[in-house]
């Protein structure tokens, strides 16, 4: 186990964006695998490309956004001091976090082959569920993560709670969004 440390450390050290990327990659594919084995039902038939859309988004977009984006809010707010680190929490929690939804759910759609009428109705049904399912898991995650995980290991960190809260994520991403009655769309 030393061993792996020591060579994903080395390989974080010499490509720290590739690195994080592929972390994501895995997270991101291992949470999706989750979700259609236990959450989905049994007879629904096991979706790859819903797993490559899944670990493709974690490579793409999760790994590289979270390598920049916990990059900056650490070069700007510097340290560990609790003030700090609830300001840390509150800027995820309140701008990253409904951020990432959008690029979730947008990535998802266009993997999809899906309109932009879709995109906006699956926001409408589910953009407020993921910020708010975030916030029971993300909250005391970052918490530690921001007081006590090393820069360099926050994506893995991140990552491996991400995992179970992918199932979450995979789970919610890959639900339809019901139509709504025409009244209810001429009254909006």
């Amino acid at each position: 186990m030393a061993a792996i440390w020591a060579r994903y450390n080395a390989m974080l050290e010499a490509q720290p964006l590739l690195t994080k990327a592929l972390t994501s990659l895995t997270g991101f594919t291992a949470g999706d695998v989750l979700a259609q084995t236990f959450i989905e039902p049994a007879d629904k038939p096991f979706d790859y490309m819903r797993t490559l859309r899944l670990g493709s988004f974690g490579f793409l977009i999760h790994g590289t956004t979270g390598h920049f984006f916990y990059g900056m809010i650490d070069s700007k707010l510097p340290g560990t001091a609790p003030m700090t680190v609830v300001t840390k929490v509150a800027i995820d929690q309140t701008l990253w976090n409904p951020i990432f939804g959008l690029l979730f759910f947008g990535y998802l759609n266009f993997t999809e082959g899906k309109s932009w009428a879709q995109y906006i109705d699956k926001l409408n049904a589910d953009l407020k569920t993921a910020v708010m399912g975030s916030w029971t898991v993300w909250i005391p995650a970052h918490t530690i993560n921001f007081r006590f995980v090393p820069p360099a290991q926050r994506l893995l960190y991140i990552n491996s709670i991400q995992i179970f809260y992918n199932v979450f994520l995979s789970f919610l991403g890959n639900k339809s969004v019901e139509e709504a009655p025409e009244a209810e769309k001429k009254a909006e």
